[in-house]
């Protein structure tokens, strides 16, 4: 159940593994940096699980709300198979998209997230509601020289002498941090030198409803590239787990209908119309479908 861009863990004795650049490949080094690297790989749960307990758990919360019978009882007639399991995707379908969001945040997905930049993580840790992190630590994990960096495309694609200054500080703040350390630096201080394209490992549980609300803002074409794949993976660890569950997770405006961000307001992105089309068709036909009032000398 693995979404693989290619990057491994690197193996060490006795610290914590520091995400390596994806394999050669035959390739240079800036197209094996500027690959993105990252993995998104759900450890919890397993599809045996969701189909068998997440499903009708879901379920359990929706039907408990409209029914007589105690919930053990609409659970277990859930599992034992009593009521169809197409019956309860139908239920459940039905809520979700009628937004009431409580019946799905007993269910939680756990990812083991590998590679991702700190600029990613420095995102991805504001979300709050229905989310827990655990990161890599920068102060007692030892980097070495040549840990992985992410390189945006845009850098690699820019001029040479732009992408070598680039490489320059990155590769300079790397060597610092080296020879910080071997001075008796405390690395809790020599990381401060750390650029914000240091990779960096995290493990993220999340429920279904933070899930979803999550991949709606970040699967957007508006948001940052590098969050963006991450929540690419994520949709695909779950779709692979279970189909049912994973077709919620998509970006805000597919279940909106429409398009609320500022920034796409010329329509440069197709999926849905702008809000602001939207509420001027709606107040055209309005106007158009008005009876005409009083005239001014009644």
């Amino acid at each position: 159940m693995t979404a693989d861009t290619g990057a491994q863990g690197q193996p060490g004795a006795s610290t914590p593994s520091i995400p390596l650049n994806p394999s050669d490949g035959g390739k240079s080094a800036v197209a094996r940096r500027r690959d993105l690297g990252m993995r998104a790989t759900l450890i919890f749960p397993n599809r045996e699980i969701v189909e068998r307990y997440y499903v009708p758990l879901i379920y359990t919360a929706c039907r408990t709300c409209y029914s007589e019978l105690a919930p053990d009882d609409i659970f277990e007639r859930a599992v034992d198979g009593r009521i169809p399991p197409e019956k309860q995707r139908e239920l459940i379908g039905r809520v979700i998209e009628s937004g009431h969001g409580s019946t799905i945040e007993h269910v939680v997905f756990t990812f083991a997230i590998t590679g991702v930049s700190r600029t990613l993580s420095h995102q991805l840790v504001r979300h709050r509601a229905g989310v827990a992190f655990d990161q890599q630590s920068q102060r007692y994990v030892s980097y070495k020289k040549g840990a992985s960096t992410m390189l945006p495309g845009t850098i690699a694609d820019a001029d040479p002498a732009l992408l070598e200054r680039y490489e320059d500080q990155v590769e300079g703040a790397l060597e610092l941090y080296t020879e910080l350390v071997e001075a008796g630096i405390p690395g809790e201080d020599a990381r401060f030198v750390f650029p914000n394209a240091t990779r960096t490992n995290l493990v993220m549980t999340a429920n279904l409803r933070a899930l979803i609300h999550m991949s709606g803002l970040r699967l957007c074409t508006m948001a940052q590239w590098e969050i963006r794949r991450l929540f690419q993976l994520v949709r695909h660890e779950v779709f692979v787990t279970s189909p049912f569950l994973g077709s919620f997770l998509a970006p805000k405006c597919v279940p909106l209908g429409y398009c609320d961000e500022a920034g796409n307001r010329d329509g440069h992105c197709p999926i849905r119309p702008h809000k602001d089309k939207v509420l001027g068709a709606w107040a055209e036909k309005a106007r158009v479908g008005r009876p005409p009032g009083p005239s001014p000398t009644s």
